[in-house]
């Protein structure tokens, strides 16, 4: 079962040759006959979806706008549940309407067509590096906000109507137990910290809440944060129907506090002031203690996603340094999980 995970890491990118005459005829119709695209330029992350920043000049404008896209235009068959790039400009549209703060999707571009199967949305400021917003001064103001922005906009998040979404995976914390699990056994390589973990989490699993719209990557590195705070949330390919407790555990999971350990919350926060904040905008009421079984399933997930990352290395997948040293990290994620368990009881 690993194997598929390998082969779905590597996908055929698009160039800037291929991309910018489709790119050019959507923005004439658009912006208008004259309309010129500048400063085509492919953005680095973003493994498993192209991202191109470019401008767009037009009657004496300059539109920043960002398009993301599928590699090669083409959406490969992916054996993980990320959803489609228009359900993606979908969800941006849905919680722009509750009041989360995401960039305004311009074009959805279908399957088959000249750009290929895409999205076009307007290019948000601000950062997304985890290491600069929580150290550089620039972001010092942001950094006493961004507990009470993360907080509500998970509120406004899980608050979306599901009624009213296409349709989206469902997964709740058993689930997640039983696909990771099954991918951890077809390494056949035992870790007693993870078998530990699946144990615990069998064992302790709390009683699902009623599902919600769940982001499933809701980190800093997926938040752009400006000198103010929040300014976007991106990334929502991993969206679904779950808990909401798994996005809340997943800010506050130690691989996503870059360094900055003591702050439970990203980094940046204290647990107890982000569940007032999502409380008081409209959340459910939960305690520091319900969160800690969702940060030992994250921390867990983590751990087995770094395994996935030396798989793809090890066997050439992708023979990328990043995927080995990403790999490498299964052991810090072993030493999280050893501190989540000893510190059961007593989070906050």
């Amino acid at each position: 079962m690993a194997t598929s995970f390998f082969r779905a890491i590597v996908a055929k990118m698009g160039s800037s040759i291929e991309i910018e005459k489709p790119l050019s005829e959507w923005a004439a119709v658009y912006f208008g006959a004259g309309a010129k695209v500048q400063a085509l330029k492919r953005l680095s992350g973003g493994a498993s979806q192209e991202t191109w920043a470019f401008d767009v000049a037009a009657s004496g404008t300059k539109h920043a706008l960002i398009l993301r896209r599928a590699p090669g235009g083409v959406a490969a068959a992916r054996s993980s549940e990320a959803v489609s790039l228009a359900t993606e400009a979908a969800l941006l549209g849905a919680t722009a309407k509750s009041g989360v703060r995401v960039p305004d999707v311009l074009h959805v571009s279908p399957p088959g067509s000249a750009l290929g199967e895409a999205f076009v949305m307007r290019r948000v400021t601000g950062e997304t590096l985890g290491r600069k917003i929580l150290r550089d001064e620039e972001f010092t103001l942001a950094r006493t906000r961004l507990t009470r922005d993360c907080g509500e906009a998970l509120a406004r998040i899980h608050a979306v109507p599901i009624a009213g979404l296409p349709e989206l995976p469902r997964s709740l914390g058993e689930d997640q137990i039983a696909k990771y699990e099954a991918i951890y056994r077809g390494f056949d390589l035992p870790r007693p910290v993870f078998e530990l973990a699946f144990a615990w989490l069998k064992a302790n699993a709390p009683a699902p809440a009623v599902p919600v719209l769940v982001h499933g990557d809701f980190r800093l590195g997926n938040l752009i944060v400006d000198a103010e705070g929040l300014g976007a949330v991106l990334d929502w390919e991993l969206a679904h129907t779950g808990d909401p407790r798994e996005d809340i555990a997943w800010l506050c999971v130690n691989s996503w506090r870059f360094g900055q350990s003591e702050r439970r919350v990203g980094g940046f926060g204290d647990l107890p002031d982000l569940l007032d904040a999502y409380a008081g905008a409209g959340g459910a009421r939960f305690t520091p203690a319900e969160i800690d079984w969702w940060e030992i399933l994250g921390s867990l997930k983590w751990g087995v996603m770094c395994m996935i990352m030396y798989g793809a290395y090890k066997t050439g997948a992708d023979p990328s340094v990043e995927r080995a040293a990403i790999g490498r990290r299964v052991s810090e994620n072993e030493i999280d999980l050893i501190n989540l368990f000893e510190g059961l009881g007593r989070h906050a």
